[in-house]
């Protein structure tokens, strides 16, 4: 069965194919079209669909339109209701639902041959639900799960809670608008001057900065309920700290200290969830999806307190993630239970002769070494910065070794360089890359492994003065962990810097700058190069070093 799915309304539209219950291609609009999410999540964009990403998707694979056996698409509109009977502000919501509607239209006119019946519409709450379910390693074979799924808004709700068999979802609470604890946390990141919905991990990022002194106020206001569901008005932020406008610079306190005070309420609003969900199923495994997934401080709690013995992630868990879902929850209805995900790199990789050409056409010097790990860990351990383009794309949010910025984890002024070499704020961290045979020497109190930065660790004693720049201010990180067989290059390149250096972590940021989307081909691998200091560029086995564009040979 041959499903391609599609997330197009609200923001991060995407696409994925799923074949024979294989996902073999899913990748974000925004990496072809070079517009941060692909859109901005307002009704008036709710008719653009990911037609590059989708048309990608079946290139992929040879097949045609007419070669599809369904098209699942991330929303249901026969479930909606008028934005004002769900107690939301939204004047042209009415727009959004003609979009939805229309989209078997508009999906057939982007993909000609495509019969429009084919497209099947699939629940907001149960694509993201599948999409971590259905995929999650630790479900391979029918085995039953837990699912959690909490974002802004679907349909009518904005949580869902339940539980997988055999593919098939049981749902067992979900939270009608508006109540919704993606758009608390919207408002806030609003209120501080940043993206709304776009900026969210910012403020989980300024909040570790801060003391959590308005969190009995919030206690009052934000709370579950015993059906499993939750309360969460948004509070008058003004009373707590001054709206900014934006474009500041400096931060001060009360800001860090109502970021961290939101946060630490959502954290145990989140754990509180899980347990509830947790004493109705008596499963082992938790799955989680949706934009308030990507929240990994949150993650390692429900991680750490919670009577789950595994809890799994989706990598893509916001909006873009749904279009995985849909298609995986479309096949499962048929009757095939999924193959597990095994890796994001489901995106777009290139031939080494064909970046090689790209090298050339840039009349770059650049050098094909036989010890690509040595070669590069050369550079890192005398503290250069490196751009490192390997492999197919990361699909998600995170830079996952495929396409990202690298830099030794020894210099606490590392993490100042690689904010200033991006363009983005001081208060922001950057990760450690690790193997996951060693992880457990240094980094504690959340899962190991952890190969999608999707849970921050404590970082051990004995290590933090020997890898500052990838310790944040409270003491933990956000890891990455390595293997050979999903990341052969970057493991191989991780044991050739601790030869060198005796640190078995490098450090890890996305390959992008501040507003832009991450580097998806060589070309724009090539322009964050030429534009920023940078020390060295990895594109797969070749290397460009800046010290050879002065004399135009490379050594």
């Amino acid at each position: 069965m041959r499903v391609l799915g599609v997330n197009a309304l609200f923001h991060d539209p995407a696409a994925a194919l799923v074949v024979d219950g294989a996902v073999v291609a899913a990748a974000e609009e925004e990496r072809f079209s070079r517009r941060k999410h692909g859109k901005r999540p307002v009704p008036f964009a709710a008719w653009e669909l990911p037609e590059q990403s989708m048309r990608w998707c079946l290139a992929q694979t040879g097949l045609s339109p007419g070669d599809l056996d369904a098209v699942a698409y991330s929303f249901d509109p026969a479930l909606a209701k008028p934005a004002g009977d769900m107690g939301l502000h939204d004047p042209w919501d009415n727009i959004r639902l003609m979009y939805a509607e229309a989209a078997p239209g508009f999906i057939a006119e982007a993909l000609p041959g495509l019969d429009r019946d084919q497209v099947r519409f699939v629940p907001h709450h149960v694509a993201h639900a599948a999409s971590a379910a259905l995929a999650a390693p630790l479900t391979k074979e029918g085995r039953p799960c837990s699912v959690l799924v909490l974002d802004g808004r679907g349909e009518q709700a904005s949580h869902l809670a339940g539980r997988y068999e055999h593919g098939r979802l049981e749902v067992l609470a979900q939270q009608q608008l508006p109540h919704s604890l993606g758009l608390l946390y919207e408002s806030l990141t609003e209120h501080l001057g940043f993206l709304r919905s776009s900026d969210e991990y910012k403020v989980m990022a300024l909040a570790s900065y801060g003391s959590p002194r308005h969190l009995g106020r919030l206690r009052d206001v934000v709370r579950t309920t015993p059906d499993g569901g939750f309360e969460a008005p948004v509070p008058d932020w003004t009373e707590m700290a001054p709206r900014r406008s934006g474009g500041e610079t400096d931060w001060p306190q009360e800001y860090a200290d109502l970021a961290c005070s939101v946060q630490a309420r959502l954290e145990e609003v989140l754990v509180e969830l899980a347990q509830w969900l947790h004493e109705r199923t008596g499963d082992d495994a938790l799955t989680m999806a949706g934009g308030i997934a990507l929240n990994c401080v949150a993650n390692s709690r429900i991680w750490r307190e919670t009577a789950f013995e595994q809890v799994w992630v989706q990598p893509a868990a916001g909006d873009a993630g749904t279009a995985l879902g849909a298609a995986l929850q479309v096949v499962a209805d048929d009757g095939t239970l999924a193959e597990p995900m095994h890796t994001a790199a489901l995106g777009r990789g290139f031939a080494a002769e064909d970046l090689a050409a790209e090298l050339r056409r840039a009349a770059l010097p650049f050098t094909t070494p036989r010890d690509l790990a040595g070669d590069v860990a050369d550079v890192l351990a005398g503290n250069g910065v490196v751009a490192w383009f390997d492999g197919r794309s990361e699909y998600g949010p995170r830079a996952l070794g495929h396409r990202s910025l690298l830099a030794h984890p020894g210099y606490a002024t590392n993490l100042e360089r690689l904010n200033d070499v991006k363009g983005r704020e001081q208060f922001r961290p950057v990760a450690p890359m690790v193997l996951a045979e060693r992880a457990a020497e240094l980094f504690d109190e959340g899962p190991i492994p952890s190969p999608y930065m999707l849970f921050v660790h404590r970082v051990a004693a004995e290590w933090r003065d020997r890898i500052p720049a990838v310790v944040h201010v409270d003491g933990t990180a956000r890891i990455q962990t390595v293997d050979d067989d999903t990341t052969p290059h970057v493991a191989a390149l991780l044991r050739a810097f601790e030869q060198r250096t005796g640190l078995p972590v490098v450090v890890n940021t996305s390959l992008n700058t501040a507003g832009r989307p991450m580097v998806d081909t060589p070309r724009e691998a090539l322009e964050l190069f030429g534009s920023a200091p940078v020390d060295a560029l990895v594109l797969g086995p070749h290397v460009v070093r800046r010290a050879d564009l002065a004399t135009g040979v490379a050594r």
